[in-house]
């Protein structure tokens, strides 16, 4: 069990994690700052958070636990406003989408004190930001990437580790560098797509009527283009040579589609859906293809 917990991003993630802690009785107490004092009182209200403070240094003193559930773009600045106040048994994480340049960050900020960091990225979320919708059962199930470096003591790794495992999650542990590559394939092209796709619809003319005709095929593939834009826009410029280069990758698949359309190759294009529908009819759900 964990005496402090200084949560610092009183949003979704981090008020899921705040609750899923408090639920599974690992955390005695949870310190809550946010950006904003509206968040922090929501918090308060909810019973997401046990006190507020008015600065991030505030909310890491005294704590053994600190979650940074900030856009990954602030989470350099976070560190370096909390690192001098940090104790030497503390664990730090973070949940931010992307990994090299918050490693990089970390260690700018935190020197020596980087062994304390475990950058962590659990899979989850809602399209739907805030405190409000925070749940303790958001990370239940879900995978939850850990990017040790070779500063991070496996001491640490294996406390944050066990301490997910606790909260329900699968673990996995894998390299900044391929976490990214990866997460710019699985998850942020993909973000970049659905918002495209609904920006080539709005921009054309008639583009609500289109939208009032689509069903749930339709809804299913843009949900996500409903996310935070904040944090999206951090995401992407963070990783943006990953998911340039996927982008890339997609461009050649949507090219050969197009070939086949424009030749009317019927054995062609049946071809590239076929290979594409026996693919996504083999995937699970965070466990690849099938191996029975």
């Amino acid at each position: 069990m964990f005496k402090q917990l200084g949560l610092i991003g009183c949003g979704l993630m981090g008020g899921s994690f705040a609750l899923a802690l408090k639920r599974s009785g690992l955390v005695e107490t949870v310190v809550g700052y946010s950006q904003t004092q509206e968040t922090t009182q929501k918090a308060l209200q909810l019973g997401v958070v046990d006190r507020v403070v008015n600065t991030p240094s505030e909310a890491v003193r005294g704590a053994d636990l600190v979650l940074i559930a900030v856009p990954v773009a602030a989470i350099e600045p976070t560190l370096q406003a909390i690192g001098p106040h940090l104790s030497d048994h503390c664990l730090v994480m973070d949940v931010g989408s992307t990994k090299q340049d918050v490693v990089m960050g970390a260690r700018r900020a935190l020197n020596g004190q980087i062994g304390c960091f475990v950058p962590a990225h659990p899979i989850a979320g809602k399209e739907h930001a805030g405190v409000e919708h925070a749940s303790a059962d958001l990370y239940a199930g879900c995978q939850v990437v850990l990017t040790p470096t070779q500063d991070t003591p496996m001491a640490n790794t294996e406390r944050a580790q066990t301490l997910w495992e606790a909260l329900g999650c699968r673990v996995r542990c894998m390299s900044p560098e391929a976490h990214d590559t990866a997460y710019a394939a699985v998850s942020h092209l993909p973000h970049l797509l659905a918002f495209a796709m609904m920006k080539a619809i709005q921009d054309q003319r008639g583009g609500e009527r289109l939208l009032s005709l689509a069903g749930p095929g339709f809804r299913d593939f843009t949900r996500i283009a409903a996310s935070e834009p904040s944090v999206w826009r951090d995401i992407l410029i963070s990783n943006r040579q990953a998911v340039l280069a996927q982008l890339d990758l997609y461009q050649q698949a949507l090219h050969a589609f197009e070939t086949a359309l424009i030749t009317e190759d019927a054995p062609a294009l049946r071809e590239l859906i076929a290979t594409a529908s026996a693919a996504r009819a083999d995937w699970r759900l965070g466990q690849g293809p099938r191996s029975d």
